[in-house]
């Protein structure tokens, strides 16, 4: 990935909107430059366009973190099986006190319950379990790093 691959992810971190015509003014290059680029970097998934929401306004009034401990031989498996439920938004494996984290969104704190319960509770391997329920977001940024 060179400077310019690098401009047009940043640029659409920003405005995942932008058109291939303005990208082209803003860097002196052609259109179609930045269409091959744009192109090749989600072909390769090195970007994703997406809308990014926000849980609330969609009606998704809890949310929580959950730390996942895993008999040590299952955590791809558990990883795999927390990634096709519905309300998980990520799902990342770690270092640390917790094998994996998901994080989850649904509509009441009586939803979140039964889904830990019934939903992450029926995944054989996992040890234990800690929710951390989101009391506020001061940042949810999406986006290159």
């Amino acid at each position: 990935m060179d400077l310019i691959d690098k401009k047009i992810v940043s640029m659409l971190g920003l405005d995942g909107r932008l058109s291939n015509a303005q990208m082209a003014r803003e860097l002196d290059v052609s259109e179609g430059t930045i269409r091959r680029r744009v192109k090749n970097l989600l072909e390769t998934k090195t970007i994703s366009i997406v809308a990014a929401s926000d849980p609330k306004k969609l009606g998704f009034l809890s949310e929580a973190l959950i730390g996942v401990q895993c008999e040590p031989d299952k955590t791809g498996d558990i990883s795999a099986e927390l990634a096709a439920l519905p309300h998980t938004r990520w799902v990342i494996t770690t270092t640390g006190s917790y094998d994996i984290f998901c994080l989850v969104a649904l509509e009441s704190a009586e939803e979140l319950g039964k889904f830990i319960r019934v939903d992450i509770g029926s995944i054989e391997g996992i040890r234990r379990t800690e929710t951390f329920v989101n009391l506020s977001v001061a940042k949810r940024e999406y986006g290159h790093i």
